[in-house]
C-alpha cells in the first residue's frame, strides 16, 4: 500500500476512465486508486473491476447501489481511505478536467509544504486558468467562488475547486456524518469547515480543461445548492461540527 489514495468518483465514465487510471499509475509518485461508483449503467466498473487484474493492490473499487451526489460519493471514498490509513486522500475527476500530471504538486504541498489541504486552483495570482470554458461559465464560476469569499470570508480563491488534497487529520476531526451538501455545495463546506478547525490550506496553481469525452454532471439543482447553500451555511453558523 502506497502513502496516498486517488479517489475518483465515477458515473458513466467508461470514455475516461481506463486513460485516467492508466495517467494516474504513470506518474513519478506511487499513488492508490480508489474509484466509487454510482452504478454506472455504462460498465464502467467491469472497466474497472479488469484493470484491477493489471493493477493489484494498487486499484479499488468500491461499487454504490444508486446515484446519490457527488459529496456522498466523496464521503464514501474518505471514510474508505480513513479505515486504510492513508496518509494523504485526493479526489479527482475522471474525465481529465483535473491533470494527474498536478497530482504531485498537490502532494508535495501536504507532504513537504505543512499544509493539511492543498487545493488545486484555477483562479490565483490574478490568473483564470480554464480550457475549453465559454465566457459565460467563466464569469459565473469566477463570480460564485468571489460571493463564496465574500459571505463566508475564507481566505480561499478557488473555493467551488474539486481537485484537493488531505491530511488524513482534517477528514477525521471534520464530522464527516455531518456534511450537508452533495453538489458544488460540498466542496465549499468541506473547505469552510476545514479552515474553520484551524487547518492550515495552501492553493496550487492548476490549468482546468473542460471535459472532452462523456456528459457533464453540471445541473441547475447542483447550481441552486451552491449559491443558496452557502447562505444557508452561513446563517446557521456551521463551523466545528
Amino acid at each position: 500500500m502506497n502513502n496516498t489514495l486517488v479517489i475518483i468518483p465515477t458515473y458513466n465514465e467508461k470514455e475516461n476512465i481506463e486513460r485516467i487510471i492508466n495517467a494516474t499509475f504513470s506518474q513519478k509518485k506511487a499513488f492508490d486508486i480508489l474509484v466509487v461508483d454510482d452504478n454506472s449503467p455504462d460498465g464502467t466498473s467491469k472497466i474497472v473491476a479488469e484493470l484491477q487484474n493489471k493493477f493489484p493492490n494498487r486499484l479499488f473499487i468500491e461499487n454504490r447501489k444508486e446515484k446519490t451526489g457527488l459529496g456522498a460519493a466523496y464521503i464514501h471514498g474518505f471514510k474508505w481511505a480513513i479505515q486504510k490509513k492513508y496518509d494523504y486522500i485526493i479526489e479527482m475527476d475522471a474525465d481529465f478536467s483535473h491533470n494527474p500530471n498536478d497530482l504531485g504538486s498537490l502532494y508535495r504541498a501536504c507532504a513537504e509544504e505543512n499544509a493539511d489541504m492543498s487545493i488545486g486552483s484555477r483562479y490565483i495570482k490574478g490568473k483564470i486558468n480554464v480550457v475549453n470554458w465559454d465566457f459565460k461559465r467563466i464569469v459565473l464560476s469566477v463570480l460564485a467562488s468571489k460571493y463564496v469569499r465574500f459571505i463566508t470570508r475564507i481566505p480561499v480563491y478557488d473555493t467551488t475547486a474539486g481537485f484537493v488534497c488531505y491530511r488524513r487529520k482534517v477528514l477525521e476531526t471534520i464530522d464527516l456524518d455531518q456534511i450537508h451538501f452533495v453538489g458544488y455545495a460540498f466542496q465549499i463546506e468541506m473547505k469552510f469547515k476545514a479552515w474553520k478547525h484551524g487547518f492550515k490550506i495552501k492553493e496550487v496553481e492548476i490549468i482546468f480543461t473542460d471535459r472532452i469525452a462523456g456528459e457533464s454532471k453540471m445541473s441547475g439543482s447542483i447550481i441552486s445548492e451552491a449559491i443558496f447553500g452557502v447562505l444557508k451555511m452561513k446563517l446557521k453558523g456551521i463551523t466545528k461540527k
